[in-house]
């Protein structure tokens, strides 16, 4: 299954799920105004200083670093750190660890051709730079806003993180965006910023209530981070999803939770770092977020307190791993 891109038609019918999936209602990069008419309005949480906090909490394993670390990067540009061959490219020499490479072999060379160079360089003896340079995140929030457990509360505890993450943002070049899905769509309610001002504006009243439309959100997510990197392609993204796993609402002719997989693997397949927060009652719980973090690739937390220190924590968390 492909993903289509924003814009593109959408089919009416699809013969089974390996079709694409687009909404009915395509998302679109937002302006000004309300997002949705009608509905409950949430309020947002207490915001504060961000600080690390120490936690057990499980780290995924993470191929590339973040603002708190270093990121390899196949630009020309950046810190040159160590070197590795690269046998007949010679771009972006690592012209000592070459000579280390080729010295061994210099007295053989020599007397093969006396009359030759000085120093006898061959294809296979090319070490190529490893260069790391410092990367900004990318921490999209997609949030279930349907009537579901505590959605009052989850909407209050990340529009709190949002906040909170936002304070340090500018200095260290990240960038927070937030989705919502609900009823029958998913919407951007905060393209990725690092303006205070612009999530005040955007995330002042937000509307919950409906279906829970979990494949229009995760949709839109990667249309969103793909949209980014285009724009930054050394950006660092970290999904941060906050759902208990179950849609009921399918964008194409799929069942809901098998369209939510297919979309979800895709995301593993562009490296996209992901967390679920599990918002399902432990006593109840299915396993269905669970299993969304496995496709994903991802750790699944349950919060003990769902609260914007709480989400900090794991945000932090995993930028940290």
């Amino acid at each position: 299954m492909t993903v289509p891109e924003p814009g593109d038609a959408v089919p009416h019918e699809a013969s089974s799920s390996q079709e694409q999936i687009a909404p009915q209602h395509t998302p679109t990069w937002p302006s000004e105004g309300r997002w949705w008419e009608g509905g409950e309005a949430s309020s947002v949480g207490e915001s504060f200083d961000p600080k690390r906090l120490d936690t057990p909490m499980d780290r995924m394993e993470r191929a590339t670093g973040g603002r708190r670390s270093r990121t390899i990067t196949t630009l020309k540009r950046g810190r040159y750190v160590r070197a590795r061959p690269s046998p007949r490219d010679p771009s972006d020499l690592a012209l000592d660890a070459t000579l280390r490479a080729a010295a061994p072999y210099q007295r053989a060379r020599h007397a093969k051709s006396p009359g030759g160079p000085a120093l006898h360089l061959r294809a296979h003896d090319y070490q190529k730079k490893v260069r790391v340079r410092r990367s900004a995140n990318l921490i999209l929030f997609v949030v279930d806003a349907s009537w579901s457990m505590a959605v009052e509360a989850r909407m209050e505890a990340t529009k709190g993180a949002v906040f909170s993450l936002l304070t340090d943002a500018y200095q260290r070049r990240d960038r927070v965006g937030m989705i919502v899905f609900r009823g029958d769509r998913a919407l951007l309610v905060l393209p990725p910023t690092n303006s205070v001002e612009l999530a005040q504006k955007s995330l002042s009243d937000l509307p919950v209530g409906g279906k829970t439309p979990l494949a229009a959100g995760l949709w839109l997510a990667y249309q969103t981070v793909k949209h980014e990197l285009l724009r930054q392609p050394d950006l660092s993204p970290l999904l941060v999803i906050l759902t208990d796993g179950a849609g009921n609402v399918s964008i194409g002719a799929s069942p809901p939770q098998e369209e939510a997989y297919v979309l979800a693997d895709q995301l593993r397949e562009m490296k996209v770092r992901s967390v679920v927060i599990n918002m399902e009652s432990a006593k109840f719980d299915q396993g269905l977020a669970q299993s969304l973090a496995d496709h994903l690739d991802g750790a699944c937390y349950r919060l003990d307190a769902l609260h914007a220190a709480a989400l900090l924590q794991a945000v932090h968390s995993e930028l940290e791993g």
